[in-house]
């Protein structure tokens, strides 16, 4: 049952073919869909430029017209209109079709065979001879929609046959119209007819290329039990993918991060990054809370690429959220802080401090049954604290990002106390802030201001700055976790998610409103294109 829906999804995503063969990886596949509307706007320019030639420039210089001229006063011009129109429509829906490359791929080969049709007829429709040797423009268009639009051998061949084929129905109707040249007869049309299907065989040989080519990038994607697929997220220290299990029937995301973003380049260094890759997966691989995003594998490429293996998400984080569509009600504010404190907080039992948590780092997701439930991510690459061992320590203290200037803590920024559990309290309140007015708690023109202003600046109640009404227990509550002393804030994140639950509302954020709000807003059949920024749009956390 699960080979079968797998090989049914497969197939509609255009990832295999009907006879079970792999043609093309999807990032390929979507390359080669990308280049069908390229190629549709440049067929649209040449069907423009022989009406032009043949309608505009002959006779506006009133040049004897060439053998053929008569054929553009009739029927020609008709076929080139519909070839340019055919063209415009491949372009246009190759675009706005992106998602779906397999479908694209498959009209291009049917606008290739209609393309194949119109110039044939337009050859044939009027005067022709049979002797002088020439090569059908049906040749030409048969290798070309071979590379740009691959498929597997088997089907390349048959549409490229009946490609090829147009010119003999061409033949058939010019025939039936009684225009064949006199000089024509069985084997002169028939050696006339050769070029055509040799090139449809031909064609069969890019094709091959191509396949070859997606191959040997499918394997050497291959870590361990998983294979890469697409590019879900990119970032400055690496590239996420959704990735499959090759025997379990359980999707992953698989996040590449490149041993030099560490900023490592000695041996030692690099041998020194290794360990405290392993060490600190080992500790993020030990957190079991449900709002905390599951590590399946990690490991180290020959080439010294660091990868961790991590469950795949369907959802949106709080950044893409709130710019999308706006500051949350304080209510959701509130269900949602609640499940990243549940996160944080066995986190900091175990001695971990996250350090970077923002808005793109919590993730809004579909999980089962249950909607709008949080999973805190990237604690790959956490820090311990100061009651670690020494050689703990050692392990995490170089050359790693301490955070984000805009959800920076104070003491971190200053340099005045060692990173404890409270700095990611007091990130959590400029998350917290950023979810109920849709701004940072300050604004900046460089990262060295904010950090200043971070320091020194006493930040406007979150109140103040949305139009949604703030209860004050949430409101003081926020400003409580952005104290500029580590004392003055809540303990620890489970005081926090207490004085979370205790905040009064008169309408509550309830399961069935957020179920309303995900059918509303995200559906079970939102697709959203994959992005090439820093921070995805939807399905999994983006390489830091």
């Amino acid at each position: 049952m699960h080979e079968a829906k797998r090989k049914l999804a497969a197939r509609l995503t255009g990832t295999v073919s009907r006879g079970g063969a792999t043609p093309l990886p999807p990032e390929m596949l979507r390359e080669c869909s990308a280049r069908v509307a390229v190629a549709g706007w440049v067929t649209v320019v040449l069907w423009a430029f022989a009406l032009f030639m043949n309608e505009g420039l002959f006779r506006l210089l009133h040049a004897a017209a060439p053998p053929w001229r008569w054929v553009w006063e009739a029927m020609g011009l008709r076929l080139a209109i519909v070839g340019l129109l055919s063209s415009i429509a491949l372009a246009i829906t190759a675009r706005r079709w992106c998602g779906h490359p397999a479908t694209v791929l498959r009209l291009a080969q049917v606008h290739e065979v209609v393309t194949c049709a119109l110039i044939a007829n337009m050859m044939w429709w009027g005067e022709i001879t049979l002797h002088g040797g020439r090569v059908s423009w049906v040749a030409v268009v048969i290798l070309v929609y071979a590379s740009i639009a691959p498929s597997t051998p088997r089907r390349t061949l048959v549409v490229s046959l009946v490609a090829a084929s147009m010119e003999g129905v061409a033949v058939f109707i010019a025939w039936l119209r009684g225009v064949l040249p006199p000089d024509a007869n069985a084997f002169s049309i028939a050696w006339h007819l050769v070029p055509q299907y040799l090139c449809a065989v031909l064609a069969i040989i890019p094709v091959t290329i191509i396949r070859k080519l997606g191959l040997q990038v499918t394997r050497a994607r291959e870590l361990g039990s998983y294979t890469l697929g697409e590019r879900i997220g990119r970032g400055g220290m690496g590239e996420v993918f959704h990735a499959t299990h090759r025997m379990l029937a359980r999707p992953a995301a698989v996040k590449l991060i490149r041993q030099e973003a560490l900023g490592e380049s000695s041996p030692e260094g690099a041998a020194l990054a290794i360990e405290r890759f392993r060490r600190e997966a080992d500790a993020a691989a030990a957190l079991q809370s449900p709002h905390t995003i599951q590590l399946y594998d990690f490991g180290v490429t020959d080439d010294g690429t660091f990868f961790h293996v991590m469950e795949y998400l369907d959802g949106l984080d709080l950044e893409t959220i709130v710019e999308r569509f706006g500051p949350m009600q304080p209510e959701r504010v509130v269900q949602v802080l609640a499940q990243a404190c549940h996160s944080l907080a066995e986190a900091h039992a175990r001695g971990m401090v996250h350090r970077d948590i923002k808005p793109s780092n919590l993730f809004l997701c579909r999980m089962g049954l249950e909607v709008d439930w949080l999973k805190v991510l990237d604690f790959g690459l956490v820090k311990l604290e100061p009651r670690a061992s020494r050689g703990e320590l050692q392990l995490t203290a170089q050359n790693l990002t301490t955070g984000t200037p805009a959800f920076m803590a104070p003491e971190i920024a200053a340099g005045t106390a060692p990173a404890d559990h409270r700095v990611d309290l007091y990130a959590l309140g400029c998350v917290a802030y950023w979810l109920l007015t849709g701004r940072l708690v300050f604004e900046a023109e460089s990262a060295m201001q904010m950090v200043v202003r971070h320091v020194s600046e006493a930040p406007v109640p979150a109140s103040e700055r949305t139009e949604f009404e703030v209860p004050p227990e949430l409101d003081a509550l926020v400003l409580a976790c952005l104290a500029k002393r580590p004392e003055d804030r809540p303990t620890d994140a489970g005081e926090l998610a207490r004085c979370l639950a205790a905040v009064p509302f008169l309408q509550p954020w309830t399961p069935a409103r957020a179920r309303h709000w995900w059918e509303a807003h995200l559906p079970d059949d939102h697709i959203v294109p994959a992005p090439s920024s820093e921070h995805p749009t939807a399905i999994i956390a983006h390489a830091r």
